[in-house]
């Protein structure tokens, strides 16, 4: 990682199961597309996990270059979650917050190339 600290931002929110696709297909449009589109963006990820109760978790993860970039993302309070106008219509539970960790070391496939995301 080039002795630069790298940070990896994770959100999580629920949604119901039956609005999975949509969902998918909204943030798609919005928040990956901006992350895509902000410089220092590293890549990212949006994964999901049926409860068994109706209702769905959805956790994006995102890496970025520095917490400057992420400001570029999110704006002036990082540890803030970014919505967007759609989100009330899906989210069981909205969180305020983000969180954010230092990555010290990792390493492995790049899932965006290989799942075709």
């Amino acid at each position: 990682m080039s002795g630069e600290t790298k940070i990896l931002r994770k959100w999580t929110g629920v949604i119901r199961t039956a609005d999975e696709q949509v969902y998918v297909d909204y943030i798609k449009a919005t928040g990956l597309e901006d992350y895509k589109s902000t410089p220092g963006n590293l890549g990212f990820q949006m994964v999901l996990r049926a409860r068994g109760d109706g209702t769905s978790e959805v956790t994006t993860v995102s890496w970025w270059t520095s917490l400057d970039a992420i400001k570029a993302f999110a704006g002036e309070d990082p540890g803030v979650a970014r919505y967007y106008p759609e989100d009330d219509r899906f989210l069981v539970e909205r969180p305020k917050n983000v969180d954010h960790y230092r990555i010290v070391a990792g390493g492995g496939p790049d899932w965006t190339q290989a799942t075709g995301i």
